[in-house]
């Protein structure tokens, strides 16, 4: 399964992007400041330029993992190999103060902030639970 997250508004204290999931449009989604970062970068440099809790991950491409998260206390994706980042999730939230370097999804109705982003969230959820429990792979593209 391959999902792409493109970011469409680059904003000063946010990004919102558009998700899709096998080329097909699924939500929007929202991050925290797009800095320019690449996964091509040496993570001294990733490291020098990331803000803690308010700078979105690098693009580039990486594998999906459904893993148990101590912080939401649940099964949820994991982004694997972001350099410079920890725990990098895709979960529900409303506005960049939920997102910690995350993404975040839901329905961009709202200027800088998501809408529907539980009910978002539960339908990813389930579509990649089960993705990954038929054994498929699952990568994310952040562009």
């Amino acid at each position: 399964m391959k999902i792409e997250v493109r970011r469409i508004a680059r904003k000063a204290s946010y990004t919102i992007g558009r998700m899709f999931i096998d080329d097909k449009y699924f939500c929007d989604t929202l991050e925290d400041v797009d800095r320019g970062l690449t996964s091509l970068m040496p993570t001294e440099e990733v490291a020098k330029v990331k803000k803690n809790g308010a700078t979105a991950i690098p693009t580039g491409a990486y594998s999906v993992a459904y893993t148990y998260s101590p912080k939401f206390k649940r099964q949820m994706p994991l982004l694997l190999g972001v350099k410079g980042f920890e725990a990098i999730r895709i979960h529900s939230g409303n506005t960049d103060k939920d997102t910690e370097g995350c993404v975040l999804v839901g329905r961009n109705t709202q200027v800088g902030r998501l809408t529907d982003s539980k009910f978002m969230f539960e339908k990813l959820n389930a579509i990649l639970q089960t993705a990954l429990a038929d054994g498929k792979s699952v990568t994310i593209n952040i562009r």
